[in-house]
């Protein structure tokens, strides 16, 4: 699956947080594993919660507003 990056930070290793469009519209989102999941969350098997900058998504908002 090609991903299209929509938005990314900036940061000193290649593997900053991102947020990206997959070919069936969906979104993927790449960012730091929460070092504890919070226990009242139901994350099922192969799902994790993962922070991104607030920013980042905003970034991805606007970007996915011009594309329409």
């Amino acid at each position: 699956m090609e991903l299209v990056q929509l938005a990314k930070v900036e940061c000193n290793t290649h593997a900053c947080p991102a947020v990206y469009a997959a070919p069936d519209g969906s979104l993927v989102v790449q960012g730091y594993v929460m070092p504890v999941q919070r226990p009242s969350a139901d994350v099922p098997e192969g799902e994790a919660q993962v922070r991104i900058p607030r920013e980042l998504l905003l970034e991805a908002a606007r970007e996915l507003v011009g594309r329409s």
